[in-house]
C-alpha cells in the first residue's frame, strides 16, 4: 500500500517535469484518469469498508469525482479536445488498478485504514500536480478554471480523509 501511495505522489509531482511540457489534451487524460481511479477505490471502499465514516467518505469520494469528470468531459466535448493518453494518465491507471487489486486482499479495519492513507497521499499528490502541473500548463482558458473551480473540492476532500485517518488509529 505505501509503494503505490508513495508512486502516486512521485508519479503526480514529478513524471511531468514541467507545465510547458503538456498541452491540453494530456491535461484532460490525466484529469478524467485520476477521478477514474478516485471513483473505483470509492466504489470498493463504500462496499468493502467496515467504518461508518470510511464509507461515507467513500460514498463522497465516488460523488464528488464522478462531478468532476462529467464537467471534464463535457468541457473537452465542448472544446472538441480528444484526451491523449500519457506516461503520467497510464501510469495513474496502473497505479489504480494495483492499489484495487491491494485493497480487495484486506479486511475489516486494515481495509480501511489502508483505504484512507492512501486517500490522504492521493488527494495531497493531486493537489500538487493541480498547482505545480495542470493549472499553469493549460493553455486554454476554460480549461484552466475548471481546474481551479475543482480545486477547492480537493482541497476539502484532503481534510476530510484526514480527520477519518485522525479516527482509525
Amino acid at each position: 500500500m505505501k509503494t503505490f501511495t508513495l508512486f502516486a505522489a512521485a508519479l503526480l509531482t514529478a513524471s511531468i517535469s514541467s507545465a510547458q511540457s503538456i498541452n491540453d489534451a494530456q491535461i484532460a487524460s490525466i484529469v478524467v484518469t485520476a477521478n477514474q481511479v478516485d471513483i473505483d477505490a470509492g466504489k470498493l471502499a463504500a462496499s468493502k469498508g467496515t467504518n461508518a465514516e470510511v464509507k461515507k467518505f467513500a460514498n463522497l469520494m465516488v460523488a464528488d469525482h464522478t462531478n468532476v469528470n462529467k464537467q471534464a468531459v463535457a468541457l473537452v466535448t465542448k472544446l472538441k479536445v480528444t484526451p491523449e493518453d500519457n506516461d503520467t494518465s497510464k501510469s495513474l491507471k496502473e497505479g489504480g488498478d494495483k492499489n484495487l487489486e491491494t485493497l480487495k486482499g484486506l479486511k475489516g479495519a486494515a481495509f480501511d485504514k489502508a483505504y484512507v492513507d492512501h486517500e490522504v497521499a492521493y488527494h495531497q499528490a493531486v493537489l500538487d500536480a493541480v498547482d505545480k502541473t495542470l493549472i499553469p500548463g493549460a493553455k486554454n482558458e476554460e480549461l484552466k478554471a475548471l481546474l481551479v473551480k475543482v480545486r477547492p473540492a480537493f482541497v476539502a476532500h484532503l481534510e476530510h480523509a484526514k480527520h477519518v485517518q485522525s479516527t482509525l488509529k
